[in-house]
């Protein structure tokens, strides 16, 4: 073994904290699945796993950071498996990429419908993520899927001439000004075009997934695929143009 590979391999310390600390957030997922979010706490997780309160400080110094760790697992696996399910997709014009996204992220969630419910559900009392943290990180990561998939191959050209509703001044300086990552890659009319897009798209889930279109059986996920083929079809007869073009929206 050479140096650098020596320098770059972590250390039997570090692997021992990584495996315990992933060891600490399956304990606590499990908790969440089996109790729900708002019981969430350390002294819980510690009991699950045989060790003190005191020792779990090492690795989670607080209540907040080990919720903050869970909800940016739980947005990089969604991420995982919504990236996943496009690279596996054919290339068939006829089922557009951003409607395999959309149908995998439903699945996700009506999977895994506790941690779904810590990211989307009540917030918990007493916790605020941190400003620009992981979890915001995890969060543009997953938008930021979607976006691609629904503007892939139009022109910058294009989406600034997307009939959208008329944005007044202070609302187009504002999205201006948004960082030039995420949104911010987006001209204002095809921000507010993905807004409304996902607002529906992710209404309709969280409406299965809390249980208010229970009496729709086993058609909800037809329901879910027809809805969003409708508000994806929409977005595009609204951009100029025939269609998307060759490359995309740098």
């Amino acid at each position: 073994m050479s140096a650098e590979e020596r320098t770059a391999r972590p250390s039997l310390r570090e692997r021992r904290r990584a495996a315990a600390t992933q060891e600490i957030l399956e304990a606590a997922e499990r908790r969440i699945v089996e109790n729900g979010p708002a019981a969430l706490s350390l002294r819980a997780v510690a009991r699950d796993l045989g060790m003190t309160v005191q020792a779990l400080y090492h690795y989670f110094p607080s209540w907040s950071h080990l919720v903050t760790a869970l909800i940016a697992k739980a947005y990089d696996d969604m991420a995982d498996a919504v990236q996943a399910a496009v690279d596996r997709a054919a290339e068939d014009p006829a089922v557009p990429r951003v409607l395999i996204a959309a149908e995998e992220y439903r699945q996700w969630a009506v999977t895994h419908p506790e941690r779904f419910q810590l990211l989307y559900g009540t917030p918990l009392r007493q916790y605020a993520a941190p400003v620009g943290g992981p979890t915001t990180r995890a969060m543009v990561r997953m938008s930021t899927i979607f976006q691609h998939e629904m503007f892939d191959g139009f022109t910058t050209a294009q989406l600034e001439a997307a009939d959208a509703p008329p944005l007044t001044p202070s609302l187009r300086a504002h999205l201006e000004q948004l960082p030039p990552h995420g949104l911010g890659a987006l001209p204002p009319p095809a921000v507010i075009l993905l807004l409304s897009a996902w607002g529906h798209l992710h209404g309709l889930v969280v409406l299965e997934v809390f249980g208010h279109t229970v009496f729709l059986g086993e058609h909800q996920a037809e329901i879910f695929r027809r809805g969003v083929r409708n508000l994806v079809e929409d977005v595009h007869r609204r951009i100029p143009g025939t269609g998307p073009l060759t490359g995309s929206v740098s």
